[in-house]
């Protein structure tokens, strides 16, 4: 282990200083060929994307492209000139996951140069849980509610909204664990990491030793893990796996897709392993206080970046499906029980209490069940488990 891995050491100083000042910061070159575009990413915030553009004999590469709207597509065109390319000379588009913000401009790019989309083959197999926006709505509306979350701030949730054209468009190209998507000979890997996704990617640049991590590893806040309603994985046991097995690796910069560039990945990730032990600790004391709690009441005992009552719409929908996360990590370690399951459905996208779609685990019962959390041993043992 080097004197970096054991200190976290921020050097993209300048993407800082943006981050403070709510501000988007400008195009860096990194590596010689390997810049940093940032794209808008209106009304989050997460402020902005960190797209990477990879200059390679075939033509300019980007890894990620941005929120699917008009200010992120014209903040993109403008930093891929900035570069000194155009949109139209891309020639591959690499996706570190299935999120909007990072995928949301990969079509549009691949009508402008013909450029192949690339993904894992697990976030296509993620996205055939639902058929449709609205089913995916419909599914998430039951699995809040098993999470004990009230009727009024579920449809708060949900407002009418259209079908974007592009829910079911293919990628051209599936990933998977090691495969070099730009060629044999090419200096990039991709890495699977899932947790914040099933099929999340991180891509290694061997030439200049750097790590592209997306969502994976970033340097201010850990991503959610929150489980898809139709699927009962332990994305925090995955999450946490993936941690580790990057942790020794002797990258010397960590590109994020948010916020800024940093140096020291195993001093980064011992913090993120530490923060998940102890959001563990703090779930398992909020389940012996309260007498069968849902997971909407431990996450209200939880010690959030801001207090519950000002957490609302989605941050406080990601405040619940994290703290799922580890109540359900706890449960598949035999430290609790109570699970009141997913949003199962059958043929035809109907919502029952049977059935586990996607490759997920049946849940108990029927749509009307809610989680009651209980210890499955006395507090003490609790601990000591955890602390092991």
């Amino acid at each position: 282990m080097t004197v970096d891995d054991q200190t976290f050491i921020v050097t993209g100083q300048v993407q800082q200083q943006a981050w403070r000042d709510r501000v988007l910061p400008p195009v860096e070159q990194v590596r010689p060929g390997l810049w940093s575009v940032p794209t808008p990413f209106p009304q989050s915030p997460l402020r902005y994307v960190l797209a990477y553009l990879l200059e390679t004999p075939r033509g300019p590469v980007l890894v990620d492209t941005g929120w699917p709207s008009e200010d992120a597509w014209d903040g993109l065109a403008a930093g891929v000139r900035a570069t000194g390319h155009e949109i139209g000379d891309v020639s591959a588009v690499l996706i570190t996951h299935g999120h909007a913000d990072h995928f949301g401009l990969a079509r549009r790019i691949r009508r402008e140069s013909g450029a192949p989309v690339m993904i894992h083959e697990l976030e296509v197999a993620a996205s055939h849980q639902f058929a449709s926006i609205s089913d995916f709505r419909a599914a998430d509306r039951i699995w809040l509610r098993r999470r004990g979350m009230p009727d009024a701030e579920i449809a708060a949730l949900f407002p009418d909204g259209d079908e974007p054209p592009e829910w079911r468009d293919p990628p051209d190209v599936l990933l998977q664990d090691g495969d070099r998507p730009l060629g044999d000979a090419a200096a990039v890997r991709a890495l699977w990491t899932p947790g914040h996704t099933p099929g999340h990617l991180c891509f290694v640049h061997e030439q200049y030793n750097v790590l592209l991590t997306g969502d994976h590893v970033l340097p201010r806040i850990s991503p959610n893990i929150s489980p898809s309603p139709r699927q009962r994985a332990d994305t925090l046991g995955e999450y946490l796996g993936s941690l580790a097995a990057i942790e020794d690796m002797p990258v010397d910069e960590v590109l994020p897709a948010h916020e800024y560039r940093f140096r020291g990945l195993g001093a980064r990730v011992r913090q993120l392993q530490e923060h998940h032990r102890a959001r563990l600790r703090e779930v398992v004391e909020a389940v012996v206080e309260l007498d069968g709690p849902t997971t909407m009441a431990v996450a209200e005992r939880l010690t959030w970046s801001r207090p519950w009552s000002e957490s609302q719409g989605i941050v406080r929908r990601s405040a619940v499906g994290e703290t799922y996360a580890h109540l359900l990590h706890l449960q598949r370690r035999g430290l609790l029980t109570g699970d009141a399951g997913g949003a199962e459905q059958t043929g035809g996208g109907a919502e029952t209490g049977g059935g586990a779609a996607g490759g997920g685990v049946a849940g108990r019962g029927g749509a009307g069940e809610v989680d009651a959390w209980r210890p499955a041993a006395e507090a003490g043992v609790l601990v000591e488990a955890l602390l092991r």
